[in-house]
């Protein structure tokens, strides 16, 4: 429960009683490199923590090309927000690109808790801010930042990425061919 404290606290502080009334709804589960957190087409019903290993959001299309939508590394929250709030079948996959440890809430529990909780309802409020501000950055890297700077900010989230997924993976994620990637990485490299 120590790194789901340390994402609660990320967010805002709140009182050692409404902590406890979100750590009775966590259930630790480890998923091997591969396994599927929530599957396109499936209504989730969870939220998780992940608290070690990489997992990846990513999305199908129709001729069966994967599109990575983000990558995720500790300590966490992932899952279909979307999915959950509209109630609907996801658009994306979830899977582990690692081993993975993780805190599993049903989402319809903690929203319960926010309705009773003043507390825990701005923490929500307060996460729901964060992923907004994540997805307006996101668009915003894709929008005005060349590929070469999305790589660079890509390794400073993540240091030591390329020992943790493939390539493909990475070039996916930045939304440019592994071909374009080597390319870059051999440019950078050969300033050095």
């Amino acid at each position: 429960m120590n790194n789901l404290k340390k994402i609660l606290d990320k967010f805002c502080v709140i009182s050692e009683e409404s902590q406890n009334l979100i750590f009775s709804l966590a259930k630790n589960i480890e998923l091997r490199k591969g396994d599927s957190i929530s599957k396109a087409g499936e209504i989730s019903k969870s939220i998780y923590i992940l608290e070690e290993g990489i997992a990846r959001s990513f999305y199908v299309d129709e001729k069966g090309k994967e599109y990575i939508r983000n990558l995720f590394v500790p300590i966490r929250a992932i899952g279909p927000l979307g999915a959950l709030i509209l109630r609907k079948k996801s658009k994306f996959s979830y899977d582990c690109l690692s081993h993975c440890k993780l805190q599993v809430i049903n989402y319809d529990d903690f929203i319960e808790l926010t309705k009773q909780n003043l507390e825990i309802g701005k923490l929500y409020s307060k996460i729901l801010e964060k992923v907004f501000l994540e997805l307006e950055a996101k668009v915003y890297d894709l929008s005005v930042l060349n590929a070469t700077e999305r790589y660079l900010k890509v390794k400073a989230q993540i240091p030591n990425i390329e020992n943790l997924i493939p390539q493909y993976h990475i070039a996916s994620y930045l939304n440019i061919t592994p071909v374009q990637l080597s390319r870059i990485r051999k440019g950078l490299y050969s300033k050095k």
